[in-house]
């Protein structure tokens, strides 16, 4: 098990035999460690992105979920994904971490208190085989280790992220490189959505849509997530 992620049974609640237990998510420095909610993520929040996989542009955020046992983390180590299913595609994104429970009317840097850089990881044939039967996309999205997060660092406010460049590459190659303004919705909007829909509270995190340059992954090879020129997280695929 990761040093920075830890599935922890601190909490655990009882319906009849069965048991959930929390998660639990480590912050840089590895002091303190912060618990997780509910993960939350947004299609299709840029254009290039969108057009690239020849589906419309949204008129409203894109909303879907993936469970907690999704969670996997990029600290060096070796992940394993399914094989067998067709196309993995990675979709790099800014991730946010709700640090209060959130009401209608609060501002982005009054409740995010973290933020990471994470892949959400789609079975793109799998995917494509749902879409065509009207089913929902969770066998594509929220398969084990299809969210994976590097640790948490204070969010600097959603300002300073419009001056920072985020990227991801794959065996020394950048192939996906963003700026959270080009999203079609900002963080506020996001925000405001999933409140709206789902709620928010403390520990609940929020994939925040991906630019353009998704692919699929291979076996042996190694990503490397990158905030401006900082290395903030590398894992490498085994399948």
């Amino acid at each position: 098990m990761s040093s920075f992620f830890s599935y922890i049974s601190s909490r655990r609640l009882m319906f009849g035999s069965a048991k959930m237990e929390s998660v639990n998510v480590k912050n840089e420095g590895g002091k303190n460690m912060e618990k997780v909610g509910n993960i939350f993520c947004i299609g299709r929040n840029y254009a290039n992105h969108a057009s690239e996989l020849g589906n419309e542009i949204p008129k409203e955020p894109i909303l879907f979920s993936k469970p907690t046992h999704a969670l996997t983390y990029a600290d060096g180590e070796t992940i394993c994904f399914p094989n067998g299913q067709g196309d993995i595609h990675h979709e790099l994104e800014i991730v946010l971490y709700i640090d209060r429970e959130v009401n209608r009317g609060d501002r982005v840097d009054d409740v995010v208190g973290k933020m990471a850089l994470g892949l959400d990881l789609t079975l793109r044939d799998v995917q494509t085989a749902l879409k065509d039967k009207g089913h929902p996309w969770l066998r594509a999205k929220g398969f084990k280790n299809s969210a994976i997060m590097t640790k948490l660092w204070d969010f600097p406010g959603e300002e300073a992220c419009k001056k920072q460049t985020f990227s991801l590459t794959k065996n020394g190659v950048t192939v996906q490189k963003g700026n959270i303004q080009d999203m079609m919705f900002n963080f506020q909007a996001i925000i405001h959505e999933c409140l709206d829909v789902f709620g928010l509270g403390e520990g609940d995190l929020i994939y925040t849509g991906t630019p353009e340059g998704v692919g699929p992954i291979a076996d042996g090879d190694e990503f490397i997530f990158y905030w401006g020129g900082e290395e903030k997280g590398r894992f490498r695929v085994s399948k």
